[in-house]
């Protein structure tokens, strides 16, 4: 690997990290941004408006990537995630705060989606398949980390550095990126499709919007009328179909359906969307068992997830490395595997289970999430061509998006059913953490299931087809 390859490897690390943290580091900020600005009953939406607008905006970034050049739409991206971060740090009431969210989750989708095309486009298959594991093991490690490195800033310095924080860094990444980064780029006719971005966006953020509310969401995301829940999910369903036919009849479509119909493509994605409901299962419910029903408290339930940062990034590095010795469908299968058999403890959860299985568990099944996740995105990535890689890369994202908030949707519901005029809400929250987790031992299954349908080899090795 070339020196200016490491630098843009290190840039994008960066503001993958950056915009991966802004989902959960906010979260131990919150009671001190509601005492300085008010309005708890927007709380939800400084939540809402940075997950939607941030999935919603990673398939448009990829396209227009490939029409534009990876260069240019990343450091846009980043710079409209870094000015929204001063705004965010600035505002002065929780109306400010949720637009500059918004905003601020528009960049942040650049981040999510075209770190992996840049990869892909710079890099050769060996170095591409290193690079993509450091890549998914910031996402782990991210997420994790989030709520402490909040709770430090806020400690030690005030609320607004939760924001301000990504700065000095993200303006180092944009360095690097534009020192470092050349294309060069076949001029051609550009065709965008107006009519696909705006169906797509108003179709995947009401399904979003509904299911989020559905399942009280990971921030308690909640409608005020419940009613308006079946009408949104008319809506995503309209925008959705009026987005499908237009797909197929334009030239330039912001989501080719016909990728899905490669293997390379479609089973990375299915993968995506199973073992990120295992992981909203963990990151969500698994402190719930810690701290309301084997009664710990925060600090132990946090250092329980630690394995899984840790060992997501091993199971990246793993991957990259067997890779270089074994096919593609070996390593998805022994992703599965470690995924499959980490949950198996879960089925048979406890009160009385020891905290020493409930640790090793989770540190399995971050191994299996290191590998499974790494190896889906080099694949979609590794199947198509150059041109299309933007749009391809951004499909595995809104799949992880698309499992994580579905997965929240079916698992509060289970959840607030067993709560619901329940005598003994303790009793009832363990059993329905425990159906939560049985639940995620069949999605397991099914992962390691579709790891079998992963093509052997990659179809494109080269950066330069």
């Amino acid at each position: 690997m070339s020196s200016a390859q490491k630098n843009i490897l290190l840039g994008l690390l960066i503001t993958t990290f950056l915009a991966a943290i802004e989902v959960t580091i906010i979260s131990t900020a919150m009671p001190t941004i509601i005492n300085d600005l008010g309005g708890f009953e927007l709380l939800s939406w400084v939540y809402a408006v940075y997950l939607l607008t941030s999935a919603v905006s990673v398939p448009i970034w990829g396209k227009l990537s490939d029409l534009y050049g990876r260069k240019r739409l990343f450091l846009i991206g980043i710079a409209i995630f870094l000015v929204s971060c001063t705004l965010c740090a600035f505002a002065q009431t929780m109306e400010q705060l949720i637009v500059f969210r918004f905003l601020q989750g528009i960049g942040a989708g650049a981040a999510n989606t075209l770190s992996f095309s840049i990869i892909a486009d710079n890099f050769d298959f060996a170095h591409r398949a290193k690079a993509q594991s450091w890549l998914s093991a910031v996402w782990g490690v991210a997420g994790i980390l989030g709520p402490l490195a909040g709770g430090l800033l806020v400690d030690y310095l005030s609320w607004h550095w939760v924001f301000l924080v990504n700065l000095p860094f993200g303006l180092a990444a944009m360095w690097m990126i534009g020192r470092n980064l050349h294309e060069t780029r076949e001029p051609r006719k550009v065709i965008i499709d107006y009519g696909g971005t705006v169906t797509f966006t108003l179709g995947i953020g009401a399904l979003l919007y509904a299911l989020l509310s559905i399942g009280g969401g990971e921030a308690g995301v909640e409608l005020p009328h419940p009613a308006m829940i079946p009408l949104l999910l008319l809506v995503a369903a309209v925008f959705l179909f009026l987005f499908i036919l237009i797909e197929r009849r334009h030239p330039e479509p912001m989501l080719p359906l016909d990728m899905l119909r490669q293997r390379g493509v479609l089973i990375p994605n299915i993968s995506g969307f199973l073992y990120s409901f295992v992981l909203i299962a963990l990151t969500a419910y698994f402190p719930l068992w810690i701290q309301n029903v084997l009664r710990l408290g925060a600090t132990y339930s946090g250092m329980t997830l630690i394995p899984i940062s840790l060992s997501w990034l091993v199971g990246a590095i793993l991957c990259s490395r067997l890779l270089a010795k074994r096919s593609i469908l070996f390593v998805a299968i022994l992703g599965g595997i470690f995924v499959l058999l980490g949950s198996l403890p879960l089925a048979f959860l406890q009160p009385s289970t020891p905290n020493w299985l409930l640790i090793g568990t989770v540190f399995v099944i971050g191994l299996g999430f290191g590998i499974i996740a790494s190896v889906s995105t080099l694949t979609v990535q590794s199947s198509v061509a150059k041109a299309n890689r933007g749009a391809a890369g951004s499909s595995v994202n809104l799949s992880r998006t698309l499992g994580q908030t579905i997965g929240v949707a079916v698992f509060g519901v289970v959840l607030n059913t067993s709560i619901s005029n329940a005598s003994d809400s303790t009793a009832a929250m363990a059993s329905g953490i425990q159906a939560i987790f049985l639940g995620t031992v069949l999605i397991s299954a099914l992962l390691f299931v579709s790891a079998f349908f992963f093509p052997k080899e990659a179809k494109y090795k080269t950066a330069a087809e």
